[in-house]
């Protein structure tokens, strides 16, 4: 497949691959991520990651729907056809494990001559270079964008040992104790940087996170309303068959209701998100022309098992949906 040259794998410094284009319109600073991540899970049964995506666009913008891509088509994720962005994108994942997601950051005023942020996921997912160090390189031209919020993570073939700890070998009648040595395998890294906060990248620890348009874990109303409910799908999680999760999640990446009032979101997007705001208080967007249009939900399990779940709204009708799912196994 002939994608455009910006799907090539980058060389550094990001100066010299990422051309300036024109920047997005203001109201497309508008999507969550809730995620959830233990690289050793005690439970076999347990997910070493459970994300959750809105996409927030124009129904009109171009975008293809999620699938594999690049040299060997191990990279799958949708993609953005918007004139002068083709091939960025907002989220996806490799066969090798690697994925990122973005979001924009909400500032009332966006620079028109500023990069376009999409690539950065892209390059990302293109590079053979590891998630901090990616963060790293990307941080030193932070200023070069609009504002923006990049999480990139390593995945693992498979998770490493939980514990350490003692164990027993019965061989027919005698018992030998034995000491369980903690696995020395890396786990799954997963890192972020947000171009208006710390001017360094994090490693996150294990844990669960909510990310919108204001740095990662900022307490907008919505995100946390969100998050509890993400919480109480992850929490069933290793009860449930994986179609009834799935289900979950997506009823949660669906809710309408507004949280209101928010002084956070109304303090930082100022003037220009007053006529928006009953809608954008709401986990899920919805507005003439604008809104929700893409919920992603991605799965890994103990064995490196990936299930990615896209729900796309077609034909620019909020009524009008499509679900697909792609299954693959994380590579050396």
């Amino acid at each position: 497949m002939g994608w455009p040259h910006l799907l090539a794998q980058p060389q550094f410094p990001l100066s010299e691959t990422l051309r300036p284009v024109r920047a997005e319109p203001p109201c497309t600073t508008m999507c969550i991520i809730f995620f959830k991540f233990d690289p050793r899970p005690v439970s076999k049964n347990a997910y070493r990651l459970i994300l959750a995506a809105n996409r927030d666009e124009f129904y009109s913008r171009p975008s293809k729907l999620a699938d594999f891509w690049g040299n060997n088509n191990e990279i799958l994720s949708g993609l953005d056809m918007e004139e002068g962005k083709e091939g960025g994108t907002w989220l996806g994942i490799s066969t090798r494990g690697k994925l990122a997601a973005l979001t924009n950051y909400l500032q009332p005023q966006l620079d028109r001559q500023a990069r376009g942020r999409g690539e950065l996921v892209t390059h990302f997912l293109t590079t053979d270079v590891d998630s901090l160090s990616y963060l790293k390189k990307v941080s030193v031209e932070g200023h070069l964008y609009n504002g923006f919020n990049l999480i990139a993570a390593d995945l693992r073939p498979r998770a490493p040992c939980p514990a350490s700890g003692l164990g027993r070998h019965l061989t027919g009648h005698k018992e030998t104790l034995f000491t369980l040595q903690k696995s020395t395998a890396k786990g799954d890294v997963i890192c972020y940087y947000g171009n208006r906060g710390e001017p360094d990248p994090i490693v996150l620890t294990p844990g669960t996170y909510g990310l919108s348009n204001a740095l990662l874990e900022t307490p907008w109303r919505k995100l946390c309303f969100g998050k509890q409910l993400f919480l109480e799908a992850v929490e069933r999680s290793q009860a449930l068959p994986k179609d009834v999760l799935i289900a979950d999640l997506l009823d949660v990446l669906n809710n309408e209701e507004a949280q209101l009032p928010d002084p956070a979101i109304e303090d930082q997007g100022r003037e220009y998100v007053q006529p928006i705001l009953s809608k954008y208080s709401a986990v899920c967007v919805r507005c003439p022309g604008y809104g929700t249009r893409t919920n992603t939900i991605i799965l890994v399990d103990a064995d490196g098992h990936v299930t990615f779940t896209e729900r796309s709204m077609l034909d620019k009708d909020p009524s009008h949906w499509e679900t697909s799912t792609h299954e693959f196994t994380l590579q050396s």
